[in-house]
């Protein structure tokens, strides 16, 4: 999506508008109810905090995609969105809540490593690239969803049976 955003130079286009829709509610939505499907039934009563933060920032995020333009400016090799959200904060909080916070509270380990490189991924890209950050952070979540790849292409091994 960011080479269709590159493609058009920026500015406000329907390329940067899907990147938006994807990129903020419906990830917001999908981190958080994949992680609580995936997860053991004993660990899905504490994924409940961050699915609901999903749908409630989700909520607020598609009321602004929906009456506001997305820009895109290409900032260098890095693209910079921008959204008119109220309470940027608060919102940027419930998204990142719903999508990190449901990976260490999944019960796997695997889940577990995931969050924690994706939060470390989220704190550098926040400290290096401030204006940019929904960019790169998107680009280390992608790269970092291999974890994710190599977790689902291994064979599934039952419990043992007792």
């Amino acid at each position: 999506m960011g080479a269709a955003v590159w493609g058009t130079g920026g500015d406000c286009s329907p390329a940067a508008t899907a990147w938006a829709v994807i990129a903020l509610p419906l990830l917001a939505i999908w981190v958080p109810a994949g992680v609580l499907l995936a997860a053991a039934p004993e660990a899905r009563r504490r994924l409940w905090g961050p699915t609901a933060a999903g749908p409630a920032t989700a909520a607020v995020l598609s009321y602004c995609l929906a009456t506001r333009p997305v820009t895109a400016e290409i900032r260098g090799h890095v693209i910079g969105y921008g959204v008119n959200v109220p309470w940027m904060p608060l919102v940027l909080t419930g998204c990142l809540f719903a999508a990190l916070g449901s990976l260490p509270l999944g019960g796997d380990r695997r889940l577990r490593a995931l969050g924690v490189v994706l939060a470390v991924g989220a704190l550098a890209c926040s400290a290096l690239w401030r204006l940019e950050f929904a960019s790169t952070w998107c680009a280390f979540a992608a790269v970092a969803s291999l974890l994710v790849w190599g977790w689902v292409r291994r064979p599934y091994a039952a419990p043992p049976v007792t």
